[in-house]
């Protein structure tokens, strides 16, 4: 069997309508399939004016806002319209990204078709709890994922830190990687603009320390925060920016007065941004690989991550970057003042990573889930022999 034979029904809770990671990455594998000669045909929640065009063929979910975060949408399962579009397409594998409603329906409208599927886990939503004071509520929710993807017949995870994870919280023992690749037309050092600095009021002789991402609480903003204030408590000069905008910001904003906001950003905008602060900082441990670490990277800066799941497969403690024990604010600070009090050891490190994000060529990885479909797909069929 070969990639071109391969008929794919994929499931998404967020496809395209709200811009993140986990979405890019899916629109990608998508976009390499189809250049192999693939089919693929994908089911997801829509709206009017999504973040960007859609790779493939779409089809839309039914769907209702989540409360509290109405720029999410989620999944209320697979009706007989998608049922139908399902049977007309005749898939040979279904691959699930969410653990939602359809995620669910489509795991069982697989099984009674004797298909196999294969389930991609982007983030760790257990935790999420961890940053809305219900902590309490992390153990049902890890036993609902569990009872999700053992009912998958294999995963492919971001990260082998994160793949260990699973392995131990027994969502499955079939874990393939699926890493993630950094586009180097859009992150790279020549991008560094001292112009865009200025034009934000940042001088030339300011150290920057940088964060980019969707602005939501668990991406560790708390920590950052702390963080920022212990920076100035002793003293180290330094200016913030962020970059990247999201139901937190105002909070954010109010939190750190003196930090630069630059907005959301995208293509060689948000490149740009990038290769133009000096260190990265990002404190999240919801991250399942830590893309943002990855093109920080690309860029040539060295990152201060916290030592969680994602960053530390990228990041070489004490030669790319700094890992930190989680929420540990004095040893974040710490870790960057030796970056923004000392140029060589900035330049050294940055160089590093820079030389590591290279190995990341997305054709090389999206193959890999190619390769787990056509596995998946003999196992399945030799079973029934």
């Amino acid at each position: 069997m070969e990639t071109s034979d391969l008929r794919i029904a994929l499931f998404s809770g967020n496809y395209n309508y709200v811009r993140d990671g986990a979405n890019q990455a899916l629109n990608r594998l998508v976009g390499y399939l189809l250049r192999q000669g693939a089919q693929v045909r994908v089911y997801a929640p829509t709206v009017d004016e999504p973040a960007f065009e859609p790779t493939g063929d779409l089809v839309s979910l039914p769907s209702l806002p989540i409360p509290t975060r109405s720029e999410y949408r989620m999944s209320s399962g697979v009706n007989a319209r998608i049922k139908r579009d399902l049977a007309t397409f005749q898939p040979n594998i279904v691959h699930v990204s969410a653990p939602d409603v359809s995620g669910h329906r489509a795991v069982t409208w697989a099984r009674k078709q004797g298909l196999p599927v294969l389930a991609s886990v982007h983030t760790r939503f257990e935790t999420y709890f961890r940053y809305y004071n219900m902590a309490w509520f992390e153990p049902v929710i890890e036993a609902i994922l569990r009872r999700f993807y053992r009912r998958c017949d294999a995963l492919v995870a971001p990260s082998e830190s994160f793949a260990q994870v699973l392995r131990d919280q027994r969502m499955n023992y079939d874990i393939d990687i699926w890493s993630r690749g950094v586009d180097r037309e859009i992150f790279h050092p020549g991008l560094r603009s001292m112009d865009w600095r200025r034009e934000l009021g940042i001088g030339d002789d300011e150290v920057v320390v940088g964060f980019h991402s969707r602005l939501v609480m668990e991406k560790g903003l708390d920590v950052f925060s702390d963080t920022i204030d212990e920076l100035r408590r002793r003293g180290v000069r330094h200016r913030t920016l962020i970059v990247g905008d999201g139901p937190a910001r105002g909070w954010l904003a109010a939190r750190l007065p003196d930090a630069v906001f630059a907005g959301f950003m995208s293509g060689t905008d948000l490149g740009k941004a990038v290769a133009s602060m000096d260190v990265l900082f990002f404190p999240s441990t919801t991250e399942t690989f830590g893309n943002v670490s990855l093109e920080a990277m690309a860029c040539g800066l060295p990152v201060v991550a916290a030592a969680a799941t994602g960053s530390q497969n990228l990041v070489d403690n004490g030669k790319s970057g700094r890992l930190i024990r989680p929420g540990a604010v004095h040893q974040f600070a710490e870790a960057l003042r030796g970056y923004v009090e000392d140029a060589d050891l900035r330049s050294a490190h940055g160089t590093a990573g820079e030389l590591r994000a290279r190995e990341f060529s997305w054709d090389q990885i999206n193959q890999v889930v190619a390769d787990t479909y056509i596995r998946l797909i003999r196992q399945k069929a030799a079973a029934k022999a």
